[in-house]
């Protein structure tokens, strides 16, 4: 049956004489008229092979399944992913070059913005580079060190739970969702209690913290760790055995032990091969290898592995903060050299703003020296010895480390962070390539990346 078409044209052009060739025409007192008949099936099917056209899928950076403002570029053949790559500095913020016109005391301030669900970490590990320099990474007092081993362990469990809860969301398990915030809100009432803020606490300072814990912040640390555990009990009993969890997690984000290796891959990606690589034990810091702890392992190499590993360290992290809550012992929190101490311990005022009234008098009333020390001290910082170093942790995405140098100035010289996130996100093309659109999510969602701490 042949097909007519009627179409006007002033006058003949390309596209006529290359349709012309595949039709006869005629002219009408309508204009050009072309009579097009069918081809044959099997023409039509190879034709179609013959061609060489590729799909460009654009993932992000605004999709909601790609942790923030990633941006995945996808070449597929159908619904098979042939091509893979991140598109990523969408949320750049020149953390690292503003670190360099602050204060060494200042500069917390800012990295705790980067990893924005690990911040506490992102603390850490820069005042455990700034101390390495000093060389008062052993004069630390022993309850800021454990007091920072608590908070980095419930760090460790909340920035879990998000990951549980957005990899849940994104693979429609909604009830995996509410309850990963319900709990995590539990953890950052704590975090508010002691530092003053949900996030971006700015609490970890070099030489300690910024102040002891509040009163009653130990009770109610002991009422978290008396919840919790049946909490994540609660994701146990809806994804373990989870039929429609397990069919979408199982197999999916493959990524052996020579592919971790060959990227860099760390943290429970690395752990998901059968690998217990730690920081916390094969290069302890802030006193880790004082405690019992276990380091969770899978044998699956998949997504499904990373999700078990992942809930076993909440289990583990919990272990951790009991130990440091029977450890704690009344003592400072600030190195005891005043050229680099920042004031901590100091109480508010009774306006609940501002330093107390007993501390305004010693420096105001007592010493001309005290005054002058303290006024320096907070506008221009300590000095730092010229050098380098760098300092390693383990945050809940893999190693954190950072690479600091100092030109012997009251602010850093350099200062770049070796974010987990950002080296993690190397593997996305090995986990994705040869898999289905909809199994990219699921990839990506196991390596829980964080762009806060991709871009920096």
């Amino acid at each position: 049956m042949a097909e007519q078409t009627n179409t006007h044209a002033t006058a003949p052009g390309a596209a006529e004489t290359e349709a012309a060739a595949e039709a006869k025409a005629r002219e009408t007192t309508e204009g050009r008229v072309y009579t097009v008949t069918g081809s044959d099936w099997d023409e039509v099917v190879q034709a179609a092979a013959d061609a060489d056209e590729r799909i460009v899928v654009n993932m992000g950076p605004q999709h909601p399944s790609t942790h923030g403002v990633l941006r995945l570029i996808l070449e597929i053949d159908g619904e098979t992913v042939t091509e893979a790559r991140c598109g990523i500095g969408y949320l750049h913020t020149g953390i690292e070059k503003n670190l360099e016109y602050r204060t060494w005391t200042q500069g917390v301030t800012f990295v705790t913005r980067m990893d924005y669900l690990a911040p506490l970490h992102n603390e850490a590990v820069y005042c455990l580079g700034v101390e390495k320099l000093l060389g008062i990474a052993d004069q630390i007092p022993e309850r800021a060190e454990i007091i920072r081993v608590l908070l980095l362990e419930l760090n460790r469990i909340s920035s879990h739970m998000v990951c549980l809860a957005t990899g849940g969301m994104e693979i429609g398990a909604l009830t995996v969702m509410t309850f990963g915030f319900r709990d995590r809100e539990l953890i950052l009432d704590v975090f508010e209690m002691i530092t003053g803020l949900r996030m971006n606490h700015a609490y970890i300072r070099p030489g300690g913290l910024a102040q002891d814990l509040p009163p009653g912040a130990v009770d109610k640390i002991r009422e978290l760790v008396d919840v919790l555990p049946g909490r994540i009990r609660e994701y146990e009993l809806l994804l373990n055995d989870n039929h429609i969890f397990k069919g979408r997690t199982e197999g999916i984000g493959y990524l052996d032990l020579a592919g971790c290796m060959a990227l860099g891959v760390t943290g429970p990606c690395l752990r998901s091969t059968g690998l217990p690589h730690d920081l916390r034990k094969t290069q302890p810091y802030f006193g880790y290898q004082n405690y019992e702890f276990d380091i969770p392992t899978a044998d699956t190499c998949d997504a499904y592995g990373r999700y078990l590993v992942r809930i076993a360290e909440m289990k583990e992290s919990l272990k951790i903060v009991e130990q440091c809550l029977e450890r704690l012992k009344p003592g400072p929190v600030m190195v005891e050299d005043k050229k680099i101490a920042w004031p901590a311990q100091l109480a508010l005022g009774p306006d609940g703003l501002g330093n107390s009234l007993d501390h305004i008098r010693t420096i105001m009333g007592t010493s001309m020296e005290s005054l002058i020390h303290h006024f320096k001290l907070v506008t221009e910082g300590f000095r730092v010895p010229p050098g380098q170093a760098y300092a390693a942790i383990e945050s809940p995405k893999g190693e954190l480390g950072v690479h600091m140098v100092s030109d012997g100035g009251t602010r850093p010289y350099r200062v770049h962070y070796r974010d987990p996130s950002f080296t993690n996100l190397q593997a996305m093309a090995a986990m994705c390539e040869g898999s289905q659109v909809a199994d990219v999510i699921v990839a990506v969602a196991s390596i829980d990346p964080v762009m806060g701490g991709v871009d920096r």
